[in-house]
C-alpha cells in the first residue's frame, strides 16, 4: 500500500485527527441519544399503562352501573 495515500501530501497529520475526532463525537452522540430514547420509552410505557388501567376501570364501572340500572324495575 502506498503511504502517500495516508500522508495526504503532508496534511495527514491534520486530517486524520479531525476524522477521528468527528467519528468519536458522532459515536458518543449516538450512544447518548440511544440511552435517552430508552429512558423516554420507559416513561411513555408507564404513562400508557396508567391510562389503560384508568380506561379499564371506567369501562368496568359503566358496565356495573348499566347492569344495576337494568335490574331496577320502572313502574
Amino acid at each position: 500500500m502506498n503511504l502517500e495515500l495516508l500522508i495526504l501530501g503532508g496534511y495527514g497529520q491534520f486530517v486524520w485527527p479531525a476524522f477521528i475526532f468527528t467519528f468519536v463525537s458522532f459515536f458518543l452522540l449516538y450512544l447518548k441519544t440511544k440511552n435517552e430514547l430508552k429512558k423516554l420509552e420507559k416513561v411513555y410505557m408507564n404513562e400508557l399503562e396508567q391510562i389503560l388501567i384508568t380506561k379499564t376501570e371506567i369501562t368496568n364501572r359503566k358496565k356495573l352501573l348499566k347492569k344495576g340500572l337494568e335490574v331496577i324495575p320502572i313502574y
